[in-house]
């Protein structure tokens, strides 16, 4: 199958992934001091799907407890229902799927959790040309808010897709406040970024240029913010709330994410699909925060959805 699927752009778009890992890796090493564990994977004949990626994991660092940077190129023979939902003529199809997919968990709790995503996929039933789509984004998912950090964020995601059109910055902003929402909660998941899926406008060249524009963005999104909160004085409530609330990114990643879904329905490597859970984690019943305190002012004034640029 892979000799049907494979063109000459899905070998650039690999070689634009393993290239924004290394970087993506190699400045967050800088920052925490700790280097990634490396785990190069390949799945073997006869599993579910074929093809092989590079998980690194950092854990246990002084900036970042858990930090995961995952790349992975795998070759199935049919399209899982999570990544039909808008191309339902392709169910069953043989497809090929690669992508770079992150989300570093800080240790200080002023430092916001952060998550990105870019990707490529193609599939066709047998005689056919095949259809390749890009999707992917970043969203950033604070415990403590900073309107400052909420509008470099958004900034740069904005500045990302300028070139690609004034529409692209506000749809792909809703529907990640669309996407990255608890339903069952009834609660954003932070104060979101840009998503956009099953993209194809303008053809494969203009969405692997989209891709790359998303990625390549990221360091320069995530990073002053690191470094502004890194070393800010924190205690126990702080970091009890930051358990309490990576709960909630647990919920999310395993209930609604259709990336999660997409890995584990298609057969692939459970330890790489889960790298986004954070180390540790904490729930409460009914809970309710103060008024007055910062962490309700998390609740009032950053998750709820809103321009922020």
């Amino acid at each position: 199958m892979s000799e049907v699927l494979t063109t000459p752009a899905t070998t650039d778009v690999r070689a634009w992934l393993l290239g924004l890992q290394q970087r993506i890796t190699n400045a967050i090493t800088a920052i925490d001091g700790t280097p990634f564990h490396e785990d190069v994977w390949h799945k073997a004949p006869g599993e579910p799907l074929q093809g092989d990626g590079i998980t690194r994991i950092l854990e246990g660092g002084p900036v970042f407890e858990r930090a995961g940077c995952g790349f992975s190129h795998v070759r199935g023979p049919k399209l899982p229902p999570s990544a039909t939902q808008h191309r339902p003529e392709l169910a069953g199809a043989p497809f090929e799927a690669m992508g770079v997919s992150l989300v570093f968990h800080p240790r200080n709790p002023y430092v916001p959790t952060v998550h990105m995503n870019v990707r490529m996929l193609s599939a066709a039933h047998p005689g056919e040309a095949p259809m390749a789509w890009f999707g992917g984004g970043m969203d950033l998912t604070p415990y403590y808010g900073y309107a400052e950090d909420a509008v470099h964020f958004h900034t740069v995601c904005r500045d990302a897709l300028e070139p690609f059109g004034p529409d692209k910055y506000p749809r792909f902003k809703r529907w990640c406040d669309e996407y990255f929402f608890l339903k069952h909660r009834n609660e954003p998941r932070g104060i979101g970024g840009i998503f956009f899926d099953d993209f194809a406008e303008g053809g494969v060249a203009n969405g692997f240029a989209l891709l790359r524009a998303v990625g390549d963005a990221f360091l320069q999104a995530y990073l002053p913010i690191v470094e502004r909160r890194r070393a800010l004085p924190y205690g126990e409530r702080e970091r009890e709330f930051q358990l309490y609330r990576r709960g909630r990114y647990v919920e999310f990643n395993l209930v609604w994410d259709r990336g999660t879904h997409f890995g584990l329905q298609s057969g692939g490597r459970t330890e790489s699909i889960l790298l986004s859970m954070p180390p540790l984690a904490a729930w409460s019943y009914e809970r309710r925060e103060a008024p007055g305190t910062p962490e309700a002012a998390l609740y009032r004034d950053f998750l709820t959805p809103r321009d922020w640029v």
